[in-house]
């Protein structure tokens, strides 16, 4: 599968092949560590990390990456930077993508990344937007296939914001096959450009892609149920708000209860206990929100090594 030198923008960048590609890759890197086995691609590659948000996960999950497939990784904060003394994007871009062989960006703003892709020589990777997070999601088709053992004909449940996280679950759901209900308080749904790229998607794969307000109603054939925080980074002035129209949204025993006995909950992380999801759930048997978060480090590798 060539995606040498692509960017990776959107899950939408990626044909169903290349996606399934990526997550078959995500596993076959997680087994080679586990044997012990060394697979270095990126000698005397180096990978720029640019993060203007704050993150445990992506960035640490990409910073070892790089490392354990040979390259070195260099870390950079906007303030560190020209730009935040009004260096345009696109001077920045110029220049870095002429030192590095990949620039791996988390930001507020699609926008940003797409201006920075156009003129920066070296690949782009989008490790979180306002709009979208497919690395994420790369890594979490590979948890779903790894628990259930196939990806296709599964139900996913989305319980709470239609957030960035959601919108490529959209894509990623409608190009693998993967039948998702998303359901979210009355004025929180998806953008909706993603869910109709995702049904989309969808006639072809064959998967079901559909809005369902009642939770309750949701979960009732869910294989997965998948939730995240109500309060993205940056939305900290809507949180009271945020937290009132969600009532009702919590993955807690109760909900989880109107579920499949053999049900799966997920969470990308980090999780705020007894608001999003209850503490119960989180560390109770169903969840495998620990070995999805373990999984983002393997995903991640998937990507350099196939775009590197």
């Amino acid at each position: 599968m060539n995606l040498k030198g692509r960017d990776l923008l959107s899950i939408a960048d990626l044909s169903r092949e290349e996606l399934l590609f990526l997550v078959e890759e995500t596993g076959r890197l997680k087994d080679l560590q586990r044997r012990g086995e060394f697979f270095r691609p990126l000698k005397n590659r180096v990978v720029g990390l640019l993060f203007e948000k704050p993150s445990t996960r992506t960035r640490c999950g990409f910073q070892t990456a790089v490392y354990q497939l040979g390259g070195e990784a260099v870390y950079m904060r906007p303030e560190e930077l020209q730009a935040s003394r009004g260096e345009p994007v696109k001077d920045t871009a110029r220049v870095l993508g002429s030192y590095l062989d990949c620039i791996v960006i988390r930001t507020y703003s699609q926008g940003y990344l797409e201006e920075f892709a156009r003129y920066s020589d070296a690949p782009v990777v989008n490790a979180l937007s306002d709009q979208e997070h497919p690395t994420q999601v790369i890594s979490d088709l590979y948890t779903m296939l790894e628990a259930k053992g196939r990806l296709e004909g599964l139900n996913l449940t989305w319980i709470g914001d239609g957030n960035n996280v959601c919108n490529s679950l959209l894509l990623a759901c409608g190009l693998a096959g993967v039948n998702l209900k998303v359901s979210c308080p009355e004025g929180y749904d998806p953008d909706r450009r993603f869910v109709e790229k995702a049904l989309n998607f969808a006639k072809e794969s064959g998967a079901e892609i559909e809005l369902v307000r009642d939770p309750r109603e949701a979960v009732a054939d869910a294989d997965f149920v998948y939730t995240d925080t109500w309060i993205s980074i940056g939305q900290e002035k809507e949180a009271e708000a945020k937290i009132k129209a969600f009532k009702g949204y919590q993955v807690n025993d109760e909900l989880l209860a109107l579920a499949k006995d053999d049900t799966l909950v997920m969470h990308c992380l980090p999780a705020y206990r007894g608001k999003e999801i209850t503490d119960s759930v989180l560390e109770g048997e169903r969840s495998i929100a620990w070995e999805q978060s373990k999984n983002k480090l393997h995903g991640a590798k998937a990507v350099l090594a196939s775009i590197l």
